[in-house]
Order: C-alpha cells, then sequence, then structure tokens
C-alpha cells in the first residue's frame, strides 16, 4: 500500500524538490576543493554547497522507492542522512566524482530505512535477504504476466538462482510482500465474533510449574554449594570462576592468578570435578545441568 501525503505535505515536498533541482551543479575541480576544505578545515560552507549540489540525487532516489508505502518526505530525510555521511567519508585524493560515490551512501541509507519502517516484523536480516526483497518484484515482473497471482517453482528456482538465495527463502519473501502486517485485534470473521489475539496460545509455565521449577533450582544450589565445601581453597577458584560464571575464565587467566601453569589449572580443575560429581552422584542423574561448560 503506498502512502498518500495530505495536500499541504505534497506542496511542502515540491517546493523543496524544485529548489533541490534549482542548485548549481559542479564541476570536478569545485567539488574536489569543496571536499578538501571540508575534509582539512572543518569548512561548513563547502560542506553545504558540495551537499545542496547534490541533493537532487536523493530527490531522485526517493522517488525509485516510493512505492514501498513510505512517505516520500521521510525517505528524503534519511537519503540526505546518507548524502551527509558520504560527505564525510568522501577522499578526494582517490578521483572518483562525489555523485558516484554519494550514490551508495543515500541508497544504502533509504533501503535500510525501508527494511526497519515496511513491516513490524525486521525483514532482510541480512545481505542476501536485503538483496532478494529489492529485487524480487523487478525479477518477477521480467518473467511473469502482471496477472500471475503467485510464483511457479520454475519462477522461484530461477529467482533463487539469480540473487544467490534458496528457494525457501524467495517463496517465504513472495508471501511477505504480499500478505503485510495483520493486526492480533481484527476479527476473525465480518459478524465480529472475536479476534485473533483470543486465539493465541498462553506459552508462558503453568503457576504449578514455575513453582517445581523453582524449588528444583533451589535444592539443586544447595547441593552444589554443599559439593564445593569439599574443595580445597584453590579448587573451588577454579570451579566457581571457570564453571559457574557465563564468561568463565580461561586457563591461562587463572594461571597467572595461583601462579601456576596452564596445565596445572586444568588438573586442578578435573580434580575437582571428578569430586563434585562423586558427591553429586546420588542426589541427581543431571549433574551437567550444574555446571556451565567452559573452553
Amino acid at each position: 500500500m503506498v502512502h498518500i501525503d495530505d495536500p499541504q505535505t505534497q506542496k511542502a515536498n515540491l517546493r523543496y524538490f524544485k529548489s533541490v533541482m534549482r542548485a548549481p551543479m559542479l564541476e570536478r575541480e569545485t567539488e574536489f576543493d569543496l571536499a578538501r576544505r571540508w575534509r582539512d578545515d572543518a569548512d561548513e560552507a563547502a560542506l553545504h554547497q558540495l551537499v545542496q549540489a547534490y541533493a537532487r540525487l536523493v530527490v531522485s532516489a526517493a522517488t525509485k522507492f516510493r512505492n514501498y508505502g513510505l512517505p516520500i518526505g521521510d525517505l528524503v530525510q534519511e537519503g540526505n542522512i546518507g548524502l551527509m555521511q558520504a560527505a564525510a567519508r568522501f577522499d578526494p585524493e582517490r578521483n572518483v566524482r562525489f555523485s558516484t560515490y554519494a550514490t551508495w551512501w543515500i541508497r544504502s541509507a533509504m533501503q535500510d530505512y525501508i527494511l526497519r519502517n515496511w513491516s513490524i516484523v525486521r525483514t532482510g536480516t541480512t545481505a542476501a535477504q536485503k538483496s532478494l526483497f529489492f529485487n524480487l518484484r523487478r525479477l518477477r515482473a521480467k518473467i511473469e504476466k502482471p496477472s500471475a497471482t503467485q510464483m511457479s517453482d520454475t519462477n522461484r528456482r530461477y529467482i533463487a538462482d539469480q540473487l544467490k538465495v534458496s528457494i525457501n527463502d524467495v517463496e517465504s519473501m513472495e508471501n511477505r510482500l504480499v500478505a503485510g502486517d495483520k493486526s492480533l485485534n481484527a476479527p476473525i470473521s465480518e459478524e465480529g465474533s472475536g479476534d485473533w489475539m483470543e486465539f493465541l496460545p498462553d506459552l508462558a509455565p503453568t503457576p504449578e510449574s514455575a513453582t517445581v521449577t523453582l524449588k528444583s533450582m533451589e535444592i539443586r544450589s544447595q547441593w552444589l554449594h554443599e559439593a564445593l565445601d569439599t574443595l580445597g581453597p584453590r579448587e573451588q577458584l577454579i570451579i566457581k570462576r571457570r564453571r559457574l560464571r557465563d564468561d568463565g575464565d580461561t586457563l591461562e587467566q587463572l594461571g597467572r592468578r595461583l601462579g601456576v601453569s596452564k596445565e596445572r589449572v586444568r588438573q586442578l580443575e578435573n580434580r575437582a570435578l571428578s569430586k563434585i560429581r562423586d558427591l553429586l552422584a546420588h542426589k541427581t542423574s543431571t549433574i551437567s545441568d550444574l555446571l556451565v561448560d567452559a573452553q
């Protein structure tokens, strides 16, 4: 669905587009001189002149993305951010025209904005999915009639080969583009007897299950503390810092702390684990659940 601005917004956009297109184009040497002044001297007047001259690239790119259902004014704003990023990173010594360099940044900024706002579900989280999102319609239009409602397996395979993605990725993106977002508060039928949210299962644990899990964790924690109390000071330190932390210390770190070799730390750790397993063996059959794996 394409967003339609109100008349006042349309007039404001049109005035801006006209002013942008009236800005004079820059010669190569003028362009490079402005870029050097901004890079070397932080000359904001030079930056303003450079960006103003190429704002027309933003307007041109925004019109190409206008069918994704987002306000063209928002696309222009995102494109201007990309243009500013290009100006900040542009190196005139590479002898590449600023327009060529800025075009990539402008398109990238707009595409990221579209992917963030086109759907409430994140779309195009990888480079391949991003390419699929922006090229699926174009490739499909080349190989299918406009009246086609769903792609054939042959056409899906063709698009998958062209974009180097799987057929499942093509089918999934096709469904996303056709279906769009749906509200959970939308009625199931025209009679309005209920909405979709009423049929969502509650996946949270029941109070009974949560209580049992909490009690089990308390008991296991008590067992583990009893086992740790039987270890020597060095063994306790190694187990606590290696096995009972999400970001456990390495053998090298503990070796430096204890003043012993990495191999000696490994031996102490294995000895301590053997003691713990022996003490817990008669209490639980899932001893590994009590300890965090370490590398």
